[in-house]
């Protein structure tokens, strides 16, 4: 495997730029996409599908996120939709199930469902009601951590069907936005802050 892209041995800090840290944002630094004016003008978009699209590079991005939780969780849930395929591939890696945390309308069966603000009106998340066994520990993974909005209705809808958060990771966090103070107490990993 190319050094570049090979997984950190030890834990990274989710309060300070350790090497492993260091070692990762390179990577996400040298494949990342950025894109002017999207999904707005003055918005500067990180495209993560290179990342994600590139095998050596996904796999460290997974393997520095459960190295860090390595221990502390029973499943992994993701958000839809980039959030399911860091999940998936955490749960994989693991030997843990994945739980999938929908938008509103996508599951057939009853559901939690938690509504949380957007810059211009609010969504709903839903999760299947009978997914997730009362007292299972759960790491939650998405793509981008901005305000905490969408992942702070995820850990709602966990814990109301009587899991147990116990970590929260993300690949990039928007910096300046209040999102891990708005995920306060849960422990909050970010591989990049942009």
């Amino acid at each position: 495997m190319n050094e570049r892209l090979s997984a950190p041995e030890t834990p990274i800090s989710t309060h300070t730029q350790s090497p492993e840290t260091s070692h990762v944002s390179a990577v996400l630094d040298e494949l990342c996409a950025t894109v002017e004016d999207y999904p707005a003008e003055g918005i500067v978009f990180k495209d993560l599908t290179p990342v994600f699209a590139d095998g050596a590079a996904f796999k460290l991005m997974v393997d520095s996120i459960v190295t860090a939780f390595a221990g502390k969780f029973d499943a992994v849930a993701g958000i839809e939709a980039r959030g399911f395929l860091l999940a998936a591939a955490a749960a994989y890696a693991t030997g843990t199930g994945v739980i999938t945390i929908r938008k509103a309308g996508k599951l057939p069966r009853e559901v939690f469902a938690e509504s949380y603000a957007l810059e211009y009106g609010q969504a709903t998340l839903e999760l299947h009601k009978e997914d997730v066994p009362a007292g299972t520990r759960v790491l939650i993974l998405d793509d981008v951590l901005a305000t905490g909005g969408t992942i702070g209705a995820a850990v709602s809808l966990l814990e109301r069907s009587g899991a147990i958060v116990t970590g929260v990771g993300v690949v990039l966090e928007i910096d300046g936005l209040p999102g891990r103070s708005n995920l306060a107490p849960h422990e909050v990993l970010s591989l990049q802050t942009v």
